[in-house]
């Protein structure tokens, strides 16, 4: 009987509110570990950072697929719509370049506010958001080993 090959991925997460990132990172990890999968944890400062990271680790040869976590927010100098869309815009690029799976949970809200109320919600729906980058990534990478 053959053994499947181990499916490696590599997830990088932004240090910018590492607080609510975490929980997006920690319930992927924990879902993808039951399932079988060699992780790896790469930090970054923030998520301008991602799309060159996300690029050298497929480019290494040693990750099935890469995903992304990271909470872009109105600091009240930049664009913070403007920065997640250009980095959810890179990660496209990389994952069609490479011909390689790039994950997303790169998010923004339309509104945060650094107060309890906020703060809660949102570290909730970034465990929610693990969840479901795992399903993604359980879904789609062993088809790509497949193929």
């Amino acid at each position: 009987m053959t053994q499947s090959p181990v499916r490696r991925i590599a997830i990088i997460a932004a240090r910018w509110h590492a607080d609510i990132v975490d929980g997006a990172v920690e319930a992927c990890t924990a879902r993808l570990t039951e399932l079988g999968y060699d992780l790896d944890v790469v930090e970054v400062p923030g998520a301008f950072e991602i799309p060159l990271r996300a690029r050298r680790l497929l480019q290494s040869g040693e990750y099935d697929a890469v995903a992304a976590c990271a909470f872009v927010v109105n600091g009240g100098i930049y664009r913070h719509d403007f920065v997640a869309a250009t980095v959810v815009d890179a990660l496209m690029r990389v994952q069609l370049e490479t011909d390689m799976p790039v994950f997303s949970a790169v998010l923004t809200p339309h509104h945060f506010h650094e107060h309890d109320e906020h703060e809660r919600y949102f570290r909730q729906h970034f465990v929610t958001k693990g969840r479901e980058l795992a399903a993604a990534i359980a879904d789609v990478v062993p088809l790509r080993i497949a193929a």
